[in-house]
């Protein structure tokens, strides 16, 4: 999404369908095993919940930025939002449904929403967990701590206790980041300070932006790589010889 040209050379287009089409083979997975509650449940990766996700990763995103104290332009927000919204379209939203590309909409139909959908499960802390325990890997000593605490600040503790995030020492050290402490476009200054310097040998906003990155994108080749990935592969399942 983030490529240049991508809204106009037709890869978000093509990258978004494929995402299309893995919702649709889950769909065809759960139909085919017999196992799901349609009734209890209704129809798995719905629309709705599709809509859902995409504000999560656009309003729920900028909101999480902000009390980082990471500085969005307005201009910035909107063509964050805006990208989304195709991104809705492409995943095939049906026109009134479609997420808005008003950052400021968003943001507040979010902020209605989001607590009749978001509650604390069993099995939303257990998959928590396996995903915290995964990224260790990626994650140099003491950055792990420091990547959390960051975290949980820019969820708040109310959302990051729903998910189960653990909680380390730091966590009482994040809090003077939302006041503004000379931050300059948002990765100059110091996210926890010497707080998290002296506790864990690193300073989030100098190094764990870059190593999160460079984790995320570890995962993302672990993930993506065939030849590394030991789960099933859907085409396998559908028995489609994809």
């Amino acid at each position: 999404m983030g490529n240049k040209n991508a809204l106009r050379d037709g890869s978000l287009a093509a990258n978004v369908t494929k995402v299309r089409l893995v919702h649709a083979s889950v769909r065809q997975l759960h139909k085919k095993s017999g196992e799901w509650d349609y009734a209890k449940w209704g129809e798995p990766v719905s629309q709705k919940y599709t809509t859902g996700a995409t504000f999560v990763f656009s309003t729920q995103i900028l909101q999480g930025m902000e009390r980082l104290g990471i500085d969005v332009s307005k201009d910035d927000a909107h063509g964050f939002m805006c990208a989304w919204h195709y991104v809705n379209h492409y995943l095939g939203t049906p026109e009134k449904w479609l997420m808005p590309k008003d950052p400021d909409q968003v943001g507040a139909m979010w902020n209605q929403e989001r607590d009749k959908e978001w509650k604390k499960t069993d099995d939303g802390v257990f998959m928590t967990k396996q995903a915290v325990d995964f990224y260790k890997k990626f994650y140099p000593p003491g950055a792990h701590d420091a990547f959390i605490a960051m975290v949980r600040h820019a969820l708040t503790d109310k959302y990051a206790d729903m998910a189960g995030l653990p909680k380390s020492v730091l966590d009482a050290a994040a809090g003077p980041l939302s006041a503004g402490h000379g931050l300059v476009s948002g990765v100059a200054g110091g996210l926890l300070g010497g707080s998290a310097k002296k506790a864990v040998g690193v300073n989030p906003y100098k190094d764990i932006l870059g190593i999160a990155s460079k984790g995320y994108n570890e995962v993302q080749r672990f993930a993506l790589t065939h030849s590394e990935d030991d789960q099933p592969q859907m085409h396998q399942e559908l028995h489609d010889n994809r």
